[in-house]
């Protein structure tokens, strides 16, 4: 079991940026592909960044690629989402999740956690 928390979250200005965080706890974090979900008010769940265990490999959802950033340090068992020039569109509950398999499909991960709110205001 991997429980997972995410923070960082808030209301920024179009332009701006944030640094979300998800600290994992149970079982070994390292062990785990750790991605970054969204789901926008009317919308299906839809991937936005996943990095493999050693945090060598790393992908991206085509709208967020060159602004956002995916990191994490197995020591403190975190991992990271650093969102720069967010948009209004970027508007979402940011979900992070770990999983076995290396993939981008929703149905590959095992755990979620409970979401942070990102709000960009035009």
């Amino acid at each position: 079991q991997v429980q997972l928390v995410e923070s960082g979250g808030g209301l920024v200005q179009a332009g701006g940026s944030l640094r979300l965080s998800c600290a994992a706890s149970g079982r070994a974090f390292s062990s785990y592909h750790m991605g970054w979900f969204r789901q926008a008010p009317g919308k299906e769940r839809e991937f936005v960044a996943t990095i493999s265990l050693s945090g060598g490999v790393t992908l991206y959802a085509d709208s967020v690629k060159g602004r956002f950033t995916i990191s994490r340090d197995n020591a403190k068992n975190t991992v990271y989402l650093q969102m720069n020039s967010l948009k209004p569109e970027d508007t979402a509950i940011y979900y992070c999740a770990a999983g076995r398999i290396f993939r981008v499909e929703i149905r590959s991960y095992d755990y979620w956690g409970q979401g942070t709110q990102v709000t960009v205001s035009s």
